[in-house]
């Protein structure tokens, strides 16, 4: 069974940093690009930024590029999300996922960005 924990979310001030972090396991993590989306309160998700499997080829949506970082350890079966320069339009729940995505999603972990 694919099972995705996400950890790392908190509550900081605009300009501040955050580390996510996704566990996964139940599928081949190495064998899979993995992305970080994110839902705000009444809002779609959304994809953020993924990662691809073998050369860490990375994409970034237009409003995190030059602030997010995404980075994996397959070692360790874990995806990383550093956030930087946070803004409080970045607000949401995030979460992580295989690409294609996978049914079972984690619970995510909440960011909540003041002004």
């Amino acid at each position: 069974e694919v099972k995705l924990v996400e950890s790392g979310g908190g509550l900081v001030q605009a300009g501040g940093s955050l580390r996510l972090s996704c566990a996964a396991s139940g599928f081949t993590f190495d064998a899979k690009a993995i992305g970080w989306f994110r839902q705000a309160p009444g809002k779609m998700r959304e994809g953020v930024s993924c990662i691809s499997q073998r050369d860490g080829s990375t994409y970034y949506r237009d409003a995190v590029k030059g602030r997010f970082t995404i980075s994996r350890d397959d070692a360790k079966n874990t995806v990383y999300l550093q956030m930087n320069s946070l803004r409080p339009e970045d607000t949401a729940v995030y979460y992580c996922n295989s690409i294609p995505t996978n049914s079972n999603w984690g619970q995510g972990t909440q960011v909540t960005v003041s002004a």
